[in-house]
């Protein structure tokens, strides 16, 4: 549905995009990462035909951006990150203005009706734009990308503003559209993408630093050789029963409930102790109350990404 090829972005002296390149098939949610400046915003900026590229090819539901601009626009809806109304145009008035400019003519009564009550401003239809508040300017905006049916979502930090409820809201309306449509979204919110997309594209000083899913990135920073246990049992107990066991180091980190304690449990590199440490625990009938420190979390994915590429610089 996307193809990016070499994509390169130059603003005089200034680098943007350093030759992208990345495809998004239809039903993916693809996630855009990085720093400021990363080259987030330029990237989709090219892909809906706000600005043109440098070199290298976007390519849109089968149209080329640059060539076929009309087409491949017909296709896309886009939520820009700085929002732009006429203000003193009613919510309805501005969304009948937007079906206008995308050509819905036929059911289009229906067609924002239905927008309206997806993204929560049925009940905001009459109120001037002026008077909204950011978060329901946040929904306008959202609904003014959603005219249309668009096979292509293109959305530059579609939460920003909106409360906890609302985010929630947003985020299960991506996943929706998600599941028909092209997506392809960036966000500060680290944890907000994890919950929502399928991949994710890391990008760094106009560079592709990363594309792959969250759980394949996450795969290689992942540590199956150090577990982090609250054990329900005293440590001389705890240390007996992993004593058959070479290599393993065993720190007390303090008593966190009434008998019991956690540890910090190291084998050698490379191994995978979880199973091993569960049977042992198991057999001394100390019970496994929780573990953790085997997650990862996007930010820790990014975060490493970044400073891997900082220190190869």
């Amino acid at each position: 549905m996307i193809h990016v090829q070499e994509l390169t972005k130059r603003y005089g002296d200034k680098l943007a995009l350093d030759h992208v390149s990345f495809d998004v098939q239809q039903g993916e949610v693809l996630g855009l990462l990085g720093l400021n400046g990363a080259g987030k915003t330029t990237t989709m900026n090219i892909l809906t035909g706000y600005i043109s590229a440098t070199s290298g090819r976007a390519i849109v539901d089968g149209h080329d951006v640059a060539r076929e601009p009309i087409e491949a626009k017909r296709v896309i809806g886009y939520l820009p990150e700085q929002l732009a109304f006429y203000t003193d145009m009613r919510v309805r008035e501005y969304l009948d203005f937007v079906c206008d400019l995308k050509g819905v003519k036929k059911g289009r009564q229906e067609h924002v009706a239905e927008i309206c009550e997806r993204v929560g401003i049925a009940h905001m239809t009459s109120r001037l734009i002026r008077n909204l508040s950011r978060g329901y300017r946040q929904r306008l905006g959202f609904a003014q990308a959603l005219v249309g049916n668009p096979k292509v979502l293109i959305l530059d930090e579609p939460t920003a503003g909106l409360d906890p409820s609302q985010v929630i809201e947003i985020r299960s309306l991506i996943q929706e559209l998600g599941k028909t449509r092209t997506v392809i979204f960036s966000s500060h919110v680290l944890s907000e993408v994890q919950a929502v997309c399928t991949r994710v594209v890391v990008l760094h000083n106009g560079r592709l630093l990363a594309d792959d899913t969250p759980e394949n990135l996450g795969r290689a920073l992942r540590s199956t050789h150090r577990m982090v246990a609250r054990i329900q049992g005293e440590p001389a107990q705890v240390r007996a029963a992993l004593a058959p066991y070479e290599g393993l180091t065993i720190e007390v980190l303090g008593q966190k409930e009434p008998t019991a304690y956690d540890y910090v449990i190291e084998g050698a590199e490379g191994e995978d102790i979880r199973a091993d440490v569960f049977r042992a625990l198991a057999r001394a009938d100390l019970p496994l109350l929780s573990t953790y420190g085997n997650e990862t979390s996007l930010e820790d994915i990014f975060l490493h990404l970044v400073a891997a590429q900082r220190y190869s610089a």
